[in-house]
């Protein structure tokens, strides 16, 4: 894997003879400068064919609270033509859709609460352990925000199917981790001190499986979830993020 350049809003590690990369989130929101940083993580694993795992932790008392609405909002002020929120809202997708088509298997594994674009993140993931005093929540609604980012509605229905999504989203109740395990938006739950080693567990017999067979189950896993949409409406998905916060300054 080539060496990434300083990433202010990440921690990597190269493990395991460069077959396990680790992401650490060093701030709570999924801002702008996180975003490039995933994109520059992702693009790096891309590239290289040695990668077969990565995984995602926070870093602080929480996995990731969501995007930064003060950015939001200040770019909205600084732009009022939305084309700033439109540019984030593509590098969310982009983000989100990197990780759901990477060959190499990725892992979040989640701590205290994965609020909006941070539970997003995690379910960009393929595979999904959380402490058992994890807590997840969607609450753009009730921030009067759409719930449309960067795809996450759409990976959302795929995982967890359409009832279980409308309800997160309408709602915006925060659900504990037995809950979202029944749900699956966990695949594991385990207690805090645990957590790494349920990671292990996965990450072990994921090296020793044929390279070319996890890519390609991967791979068509990927194109019977497309399969199952008429068209891509992500991509409408960060004008309609603008268009909605721009409508609320006015």
């Amino acid at each position: 894997m080539r060496q990434l350049p300083s990433l202010s809003s990440l921690t990597t590690a190269t493990l395991d003879r460069g077959s396990v990369v680790r992401i650490q989130l060093t701030r709570a929101a999924l801002d702008a400068q996180m975003l490039r940083d995933l994109l520059a993580v992702i693009a790096a694993v891309r590239e290289a064919s040695s990668v077969r795992v990565l995984v995602i932790a926070g870093g602080s008392d929480d996995f990731c609270l969501g995007g930064d609405r003060q950015e939001l909002d200040r770019l909205i002020t600084q732009d009022p033509s939305g084309a700033e929120i439109r540019r984030l809202g593509e590098s969310a997708r982009l983000v989100f859709s990197g990780l759901a088509e990477l060959d190499a298997v990725t892992i979040a594994r989640v701590h205290g609460r994965a609020v909006g674009a941070g539970f997003a993140l995690a379910v960009a993931c393929d595979l999904r352990v959380g402490a058992h005093d994890s807590l997840y929540r969607l609450p753009e609604v009730a921030l009067g925000l759409p719930g449309t980012w960067g795809g996450a509605a759409a990976r959302l229905i795929s995982e967890i199917g359409p009832a279980a999504t409308r309800e997160l989203l309408l709602t915006g109740r925060s659900v504990d981790a037995e809950t979202a395990l029944r749900m699956a938006v966990l695949h594991r739950a385990t207690p805090a001190a645990e957590l790494d080693e349920a990671v292990s567990q996965w990450i072990r017999p994921l090296l020793r499986r044929p390279t070319s067979a996890v890519r390609t189950t991967k791979r068509v896993l990927a194109a019977y979830e497309a399969s199952a949409r008429m068209a891509d409406l992500t991509r409408l998905e960060g004008h309609l993020m603008a268009a909605e916060i721009g409508f609320s300054k006015r």
